[in-house]
């Protein structure tokens, strides 16, 4: 894959953005409340799927070297292979499918392809982080899903409403190299 200087540039601001947000958080149990997933959505959203699954995949490794970058400012391959790490791995699906309904062409799905596609890709996130997490920990399913999904409902739909609303606004304006 070949990328212009300017789209390895929004990669680096998208994953910057990503790699300074994310470790504000409230811990409030094994899976913390972060702003990554509000940047994930803002990322994909903006530059589309292959951009915006570079700037997240640029945001994992950069934690994965050591950066402390995750939530509560953790680091290092240990925090991904540990029981949350299959949320931050969820990040790059998320990405995926809210890119994928970001690039989508049809006209009547102009702004309803942004919550749409941030959704599907929350429902992957929650899925692959709590498998993961149970496979970790050793939870069965009910308690995995309340500790690791049910606190995080209300925050993620404020996050898709205010990441849809942004997205259009921002993806205009890279698309159109109006910034």
């Amino acid at each position: 894959m070949k990328y212009s200087i300017r789209s390895i540039a929004e990669i680096a601001v998208f994953a910057s953005l990503l790699a300074v947000a994310a470790p504000f958080s409230i811990p409030i149990g094994p899976i913390p409340i972060s702003l990554g997933t509000l940047f994930v959505y803002l990322a994909a959203a903006t530059l589309g799927a292959k951009r915006g699954v570079a700037a997240v995949a640029v945001y994992l490794l950069l934690g994965a070297i050591g950066l402390p970058v995750f939530s509560n400012w953790g680091a290092g391959f240990v925090k991904i292979a540990g029981p949350t790490g299959g949320y931050l791995l969820g990040y790059l699906p998320l990405a995926l499918i809210t890119g994928l309904a970001a690039d989508a062409k049809p006209a009547f799905l102009k702004y309803a392809k942004y919550p749409a596609g941030m959704i599907l890709g929350t429902i992957v996130l929650y899925a692959l982080g709590t498998a993961w997490f149970m496979l970790g920990s050793g939870y069965g399913f009910a308690e995995a899903l309340t500790l690791c999904v049910l606190p995080f409902l209300v925050g993620d739909s404020i996050k898709i409403v205010a990441a849809s609303a942004l997205a259009p606004l921002l993806r205009v304006r890279v698309l159109t190299r109006r910034i």
